[in-house]
């Protein structure tokens, strides 16, 4: 069972930018599809942006030309740089494959933006 563990949310000023990392145990992150995930209080856990094996990437359209989401096979991570923050972007962030697999969600990574 493979367990997601994210970092590098934080508080920002609207218009700020935050880069979170995710990293996990063994080789598999470098291998298959992975996503960026987001859920905000009293709203459903959403997709953000999503990476394939190949790199080819796609985003939500709330946050597309704002976020850019990578891999480093080397390192096994991926990344989601997250710049002209607003405050509807506060949420936690979660990383998992895509599509997520219920049993891997880590603990999150908070993200609050001010206004």
């Amino acid at each position: 069972q493979v367990q997601f563990v994210e970092s590098g949310g934080g508080l920002v000023q609207s218009g700020g930018s935050l880069r979170l990392s995710c990293a996990a145990s063994g080789r598999i992150i470098s291998i298959v599809p992975m996503g960026w995930y987001r859920q905000a209080p009293g709203k459903l856990r959403e997709l953000v942006a999503g990476i394939t094996s190949g790199g080819t990437t796609n985003y939500a359209d709330s946050v597309r030309g704002r976020f850019t989401i990578s891999r480093d096979n080397v390192k096994k991570t991926v990344s989601l740089q997250m710049n002209s923050l607003k405050p509807e972007d506060t949420a936690v962030y979660y990383c998992n494959f895509r599509p997520a697999s219920a049993t891997s969600w880590g603990q999150g990574t908070q993200v609050t933006v001010s206004s």
